[in-house]
């Protein structure tokens, strides 16, 4: 056996997401026509013209060292102007050293898992998920436990409780949530910040509660401040792991952030944690090109109108044609049930009329899929008649 025999049982069970994917790659090589690949979360929408301003003016000014080492937790300035930028955003004390640089933000949540994690102990997150938080729990020794949100994705406080033991030491929402595009109301995370406040005092130490949120910004006109709530505004034990791949459109840099609540305790030496754990995992540093570029870009992002409009226009087919949705209020994922009931059964269909979705399946949640909009509006259209004549064919009549 070439391979660890614990990878090769986690590629039985690897993203679903990228299995599509590359089942995308083979079918426009088949030469059978055009494919409608609505699976991929990999934004299409070009960076906002800032961003490309912001490269040209530091290629400008000519100044040396830009591509060095530096602190494995970041540029001090950088560090500085995110935590700034933060304490007008969420109305807290941060400083700096409350912020560490990341590989985007999954590299951001394995250092942190390193960081945090001890043997067999416990991160919970919430169904449907991004499938690889499971793999990144194992990665350093946790295990997985998952509790089911309600009808309408949101999280329910007494399964959370329930699910809530000695060995718990992170839970994990995302939110906007990557696949539903729900956004968790305050109302949920005032209510798990009850339960972990709770449990936090009973077991004697804090559980902290961790958002995973690329998607913070990119949120539609239900928001006044354009922004979705924030559960640092709820829990004291609460840490942000961010990056800008989606909100500036540049997936591929691959920088992001961790940032910890001015409430916790002990963030010295959290951060120097951070810092041991980001070398031995690897990672080093952030690339250090993003960290000189971030500061002027903070209050930058892509024009959400170029996903609005999609929006609105797949959920008007899809509920025209008999389609259940919930409504997303944030990111850019609709997840809807299958017609039929059999997420599996319906991928299938679609991908018959060269039309690829993601399974629920693959989210934890079956008997729905996941269509990402951050497409062009050709690979919308074309795939429209396809998801009507997979309704037709499936649907069963009540």
């Amino acid at each position: 056996m070439s391979i660890a025999h614990h990878i090769r049982n986690a590629l039985q069970h690897a993203s679903m997401i990228r299995r599509v994917a590359d089942e995308g790659i083979k079918m426009r090589q088949d030469g059978q026509g055009s494919v409608f690949d609505l699976s991929l979360g990999n934004p299409l929408i070009e960076p906002p013209p800032a961003f490309y301003e912001s490269m040209k003016q530091l290629l400008a000014r000519g100044k040396t060292g830009l591509h060095r080492y530096m602190p494995n937790n970041g540029y001090p300035e950088t560090r500085a102007a995110i935590a700034a930028w933060l304490r007008t955003d969420l109305d807290l004390p941060f400083t700096g050293q409350h912020v560490f640089l990341s590989v985007g933000a999954a590299g951001g949540i394995n250092t942190l898992f390193k960081a945090l994690l001890g043997p067999s102990e416990e991160v919970i997150f919430f169904a449907p998920y991004f499938v690889e938080y499971g793999f990144y729990t194992s990665n350093h020794g946790g295990l997985p436990v998952i509790v089911e949100t309600n009808d309408e994705f949101q999280i329910d406080a007494e399964s959370l409780r329930k699910a809530v033991t000695e060995k718990t030491r992170i839970v994990m929402i995302n939110t906007p949530n990557n696949p539903t595009g729900v956004v968790y109301t305050a109302e949920s995370l005032r209510n798990i910040s009850e339960v972990l406040r709770d449990a936090s005092t009973r077991y004697g130490r804090p559980i902290y509660l961790l958002n995973d949120t690329p998607y913070r910004r990119m949120v539609y006109d239900e928001y006044v401040d354009a922004q979705a709530p924030d559960p640092m505004h709820f829990y004291e034990h609460t840490i942000i792991a961010t990056s800008f791949s989606k909100d500036l459109a540049i997936p591929g840099e691959r920088i992001g952030y961790v940032a910890f609540s001015p409430q916790i305790e002990d963030i010295q030496e959290i951060d120097e944690a951070m810092a041991f754990c980001a070398r031995i995992l690897g990672f080093v540093n952030a690339p250090a090109w993003m960290q000189h570029l971030l500061p002027s870009l903070l209050d930058t992002q892509v024009d959400m109108s170029w996903y609005a409009k999609k929006r609105q226009r797949l959920l008007s087919f899809l509920r025209l044609t008999g389609y259940t949705c919930t409504t997303p209020k944030g990111a850019f994922y609709i997840y809807p049930k299958a017609p039929g009931g059999d997420d599996m059964a319906f991928y299938q269909e679609l991908k018959r009329h060269r039309v690829l979705v993601v399974p629920g399946s693959g989210f934890g949640r079956a008997g729905y899929f996941r269509i990402a909009y951050c497409m062009n509006d050709e690979t919308i259209d074309g795939a429209l008649p396809a998801f009507a004549k997979a309704y037709e064919t499936l649907h069963k009549p009540e």
